[in-house]
């Protein structure tokens, strides 16, 4: 029996990505730090479908060894598909962010990141039909003046997983490393990274798309055979080839 690992699923992206491969009959092990969240999205994919198996696991990726406790619990489920969708943001200038926030946010963003990710590719690189999906930013490809630090954090997760797939080309491994480059979406990020009660993003976003939207973005890297998956300037969504130029020592 295969899975789908997906982190940062209890709200935003991560969930509605889990109830979109639920609705393809994938078998999910669900990631977050809320237990509640994820045993409502449980109780939603199994009434989508209750054949599904779907294994909720708690963990903070704020705190970098329990990315390797969380990795290790999983050894003995067969994982087709893993998705790191966990991310934290800091909506602020340089000179003012709080540092315990920026600290956090490189944890999660940068070091769990890398950590789960070297972990699968070691386990997985010669199995047909695996792809690991790294979830950076449209910021990754452009600085944002007031998110500056948050920018190159997702800056590292594209330059990261653009390496990655180049080197895994290069040993003609079987898995396929993907980056999937949100713009503005409809979730709970803003809202933390301004450290906000609520936001509105009618009333302050020209543009946007939902977490539903983004998700169907997801499948749609998934079924591709392009390494990206980018919302551009214009907020449409663009599946492409590799945007960082490689330079190859082999």
């Amino acid at each position: 029996m295969k899975y789908t690992v997906i982190t940062g699923a209890s709200s935003g992206i991560g969930y509605e990505t889990a109830l979109a491969f639920a609705a393809r009959g994938k078998n999910l092990i669900l990631v977050a730090r809320r237990l509640d969240k994820l045993e409502e999205l449980k109780s939603a994919i199994l009434e989508i479908d209750p054949t599904i198996n779907v294994i909720v696991r708690t963990s903070d990726l704020s705190v970098t060894d329990q990315a390797y406790t969380l990795y290790n619990n999983l050894k003995e489920y067969q994982i087709e598909t893993w998705i790191n969708n966990a991310g934290l943001g800091e909506a602020s200038f340089v000179v003012e962010q709080n540092l315990d926030k920026v600290e956090t946010m490189l944890r999660v963003n940068i070091e769990s990141l890398t950590i789960l990710s070297t972990l699968y590719v070691r386990d997985y690189a010669d199995e047909e039909g695996t792809q690991l999906i790294n979830v950076s930013s449209a910021l990754g490809y452009a600085i944002a003046v007031g998110s500056v630090a948050y920018s190159a954090s997702k800056y590292y997760v594209s330059a990261f997983t653009e390496g990655l797939a180049k080197e895994l080309e290069i040993k003609g491994a079987k898995l396929m490393a993907k980056v999937l480059a949100p713009a503005i979406t409809e979730t709970e990020f803003v809202k933390k990274s301004l450290d906000a009660e609520d936001f509105d993003y009618k009333a302050n976003m020209p543009k946007y798309h939902t977490a539903k939207q983004m998700a169907g973005f997801m499948v749609d890297l998934y079924d591709s055979n392009e390494g990206i998956g980018i919302v551009d300037q214009n907020y449409n969504f663009n599946l492409r080839g590799q945007i960082y130029p490689i330079i190859s020592e082999f």
